[in-house]
């Protein structure tokens, strides 16, 4: 079998398609969480026990999210054209998930950001020594995800109803929403 782009060989250098896909990718999911934390703030409000927790999550997405727009413009690099779906399908997450009680939110949140660390994770070997701005920022990154998986766990995630059914529904849309922007 040949190799194929999604799954890089030891030696070979990320090209600039490869990082656009990356910075892309990223500026979307990080959209995606400032929306998820928006819509669980709009359900639980700021005066829940878990609104600071949750609005201190959601300050470090948006420095997140402004850093890949940063990276956006520098480089030129299309943004995903199905922002609009990430906008909606985001805010849908956080308040339902809310909705279903402070547990549920923080599932939610420990499911979202595994595979966020997983995701950066893969970056970072692809990436290897080829971008070391982009390396820097991911790792930055990577590293307050989970704290925020943490912290989320930490809070009751795996005491929500279903936690399982939950969690692995959650983590099989993140995984699908990164596919998607990886390339549309």
């Amino acid at each position: 079998m040949s190799a194929t782009k999604d799954f890089p060989r030891p030696g070979r250098r990320t090209n600039s398609a490869d990082r656009a896909s990356m910075v892309r990718v990223d500026q979307a999911g990080e959209f995606g969480a400032v929306r998820i934390y928006a819509g669980q703030l709009a359900v639980m409000g700021d005066r829940h026990p878990y609104g600071r927790l949750i609005a201190g999550m959601a300050a470090q997405e948006e420095r997140h999210r402004a850093a890949f727009d940063a990276l956006i413009a520098e480089r030129g690099v299309r943004p995903t054209a199905i922002h609009p779906i990430w906008n909606v399908a985001g805010f849908a997450l956080g308040a339902v998930t809310a909705a279903m009680g402070p547990k549920a939110a923080m599932a939610c949140t420990a499911a979202i950001e595994t595979e966020i660390d997983l995701h950066y994770e893969e970056q970072l070997q692809q990436l290897g020594e080829d971008d070391p701005e982009l390396s820097a920022l991911i790792k930055d990154f990577q590293a307050e995800e989970v704290e925020h998986r943490d912290a989320a766990i930490a809070h009751g995630a795996e005491q929500a109803p279903a936690y399982p059914l939950l969690s692995g529904a959650i983590r099989l849309g993140c995984r699908a929403a990164i596919a998607l922007s990886k390339r549309i």
